[in-house]
């Protein structure tokens, strides 16, 4: 790697190797999906890039810590997660920015959607009828045909943008 990356760092990938406990003397064919997810992170962050761009990446807690720990080495660094686990975001991210069909909807501090917004799944129907009303009543889960996000501060906005 060291002739790919001009910034290859092989002692910093051998101590990630060793802190995924992943074999050397395996074959990559051999390794788990898992393994290899771990073989690709260890590969990105050893050549000390500027950014990481993870798109679903399947993380556990110790991931998300060593993605912690790289971003404390150097402030200048950053890492782009496109992800729908949104409990892995709370986690590791400053900032949350929601982007649909290439439009950013959101950009916001993690800390502050955490306090101010929430979700609530419920129908099209049941949707409307709190935006209508902004009244939230629990109703049956195995009803539910489609998830909607609800941001309880935007309330306003969606009644302006999407109600008929």
């Amino acid at each position: 790697m060291k002739d790919i990356y001009k910034e290859w760092n092989e002692s910093k990938y051998i101590n990630y190797l060793k802190q995924f406990n992943l074999p050397t003397n395996k074959l990559l064919k051999d390794y788990s999906s898992g393994m290899k997810m771990k073989l690709k992170i260890a590969t990105a962050i050893s050549h000390n890039p500027k950014l990481l761009i993870l798109d679903e990446p399947v993380v556990r807690n110790e991931i998300l810590d060593i993605f912690r720990n790289y971003i404390e080495e150097d402030e200048t660094r950053s890492i782009f997660i496109s992800t729908h686990i949104t409990t892995d975001l709370e986690h590791i991210s400053d900032y949350i920015v929601f982007i649909e069909k290439g439009e950013i909807i959101f950009n916001i501090p993690t800390a502050e959607l955490l306090e101010n917004y929430g979700i609530i799944k419920c129908s099209k129907e049941e949707f409307l009828n709190i935006l209508k009303t902004g009244n939230i009543t629990p109703g049956n889960k195995s009803r539910y045909t489609q998830n909607y996000i609800f941001f309880s501060k935007c309330i306003d906005d969606f009644k302006n943008n999407y109600s008929s």
